[in-house]
């Protein structure tokens, strides 16, 4: 079992560049009774550095709530006729570099559809998975395999469980073999979240080094998912993913996201942490990787 050091930063924006060089990110989150995801994934993104983040409400009520808290997203508010005849639309919308779905959508028939229209879309993109859109799999997670692009999932144990059929063991080795198996079994890198988060492809794995116990607060999964999403889209943006990209992304944003929790523990400790705190500090992990 590999353990993963310092991953390399994502490159260099060119002098000239706009907003579309950084990563046009669709997010696919959030619901009436669950604002918040789309909030965290929102700002997130942003703060890990997409140029363009564009959340698509389902529900009206995130069309008041989101731009209070996040400004500088685009919303898109697609019909449901719209996602009962595939969701076409929502999922062309802006050109965008990566999709996510999942946070805060709820475990309902339209998560269902979202996620149907997902895998049957021609998007050759990189799709990240999370949540509700991972239990919307019914346990079947091979039907991941239908996508057209790579695909990232960033299960909790117990959504692990319920995707392989089988529970999550806490020893490491453990986890990092069952990591590998869902992976191979449904063709997407698995983000397998806990302490020691494994990120593999199937093949290739490792085992984050970074994060503290005062992550295991709500949120802080949709704030990994924004920060994927954001690195996968300016992967995306600057070249054709190559083999590998998606993966390299993958790792960054586990390593920076738990050193954006270790930032926010040892300022304000693990106790008082919570999944905004996460955000407040992610520039600051950047930075850091940067550095390095």
């Amino acid at each position: 079992m590999r353990s993963a050091g310092e991953p390399r930063p994502p490159p260099p924006l060119a002098e000239d560049a706009h907003k579309g060089d950084a990563g046009r990110a669709l997010c696919v989150v959030g619901s009436r009774t669950m604002p918040g995801a789309a909030v965290l994934v929102a700002r997130a993104a942003q703060r890990a550095g997409a140029g363009l983040v564009v959340v698509a409400c389902l529900d009206p009520a995130l069309l008041a709530i989101v731009p209070a808290a996040a400004p500088e997203a685009i919303l898109i508010e697609p019909e449901a006729e719209d996602l009962r005849a595939g969701a076409r639309a929502l999922f062309a919308a802006r050109d965008c570099h990566a999709r996510l779905a999942g946070p805060g959508l709820g475990d309902d028939a339209r998560t269902r559809l979202v996620v149907r229209g997902l895998l049957a879309s021609d998007f050759a993109g990189p799709l990240v998975l999370d949540a509700d859109a991972l239990n919307a799999l019914d346990g079947e997670p091979e039907r991941l395999r239908d996508a057209r692009g790579p695909v990232v999932i960033t299960p909790h144990p117990g959504e692990a469980a319920r995707l392989a059929g089988a529970p999550v063991s806490r020893d490491p080795a453990a986890r990092a073999d069952f990591a590998r198996a869902l992976a191979q079994r449904c063709g997407a890198i698995v983000c397998l979240k806990g302490k020691g988060t494994v990120v593999t492809d199937g093949e290739a794995l490792f085992v984050n080094p970074t994060g503290n116990p005062g992550m295991a607060t709500a949120g802080a999964g949709d704030v990994l998912s924004g920060i994927l999403v954001a690195y996968l889209a300016r992967a995306a943006a600057f070249r054709a993913l190559l083999p590998g990209d998606a993966l390299a992304a993958a790792r960054r944003a586990v390593y920076v996201h738990g050193l954006a929790g270790d930032l926010a523990a040892g300022l304000l400790g693990q106790e008082g942490l919570i999944a905004s705190d996460l955000i407040e500090r992610l520039p600051h992990a950047q930075r850091k990787l940067l550095q390095t």
